[in-house]
């Protein structure tokens, strides 16, 4: 069985630091012990489901990023995007698609390496 505490830990600093959020912070919100969240963090925890299940959830740790971390490597920019459009309702993702599909259609038809970045 594959040791997933590397990856688990790993996604926890991130999504920890991409937050801003200390641990002490983190056990709170998430109401989880201080102790086993230092664990997770330095590779020594297999949590249980009621421990990991609100953990991820709280930061909003992408699944991928544990159980498939070769995929780990997008970057920030795709990792919003990812967050945006999980908040998303049906209802929403069915207008926007529309839309995303025409800016990228644009986009790459203009190579978009040219648009003006901030």
């Amino acid at each position: 069985m594959p040791d997933y505490s590397r990856p688990l830990g790993d996604a926890v600093k991130r999504a920890r630091g991409r937050l801003d959020y200390t641990q002490n912070e983190v056990a709170t919100l998430a109401d989880i012990e201080i102790r086993t969240l230092s664990n997770i963090e330095n590779y020594r925890a297999n949590p249980e489901m009621k421990v990991l299940f609100p953990l991820i959830r709280f930061l909003k740790i992408d699944p991928r990023e544990i159980f498939y971390p070769e995929m780990a490597s997008e970057g920030p920019n795709i990792h919003h995007l990812r967050t945006l459009i999980d908040g998303c309702t049906d209802k929403e993702a069915e207008k926007l698609i529309p839309v995303l599909e025409a800016v990228l259609h644009i986009m790459r038809a203009n190579d978009y390496t040219t648009i003006v970045e901030e």
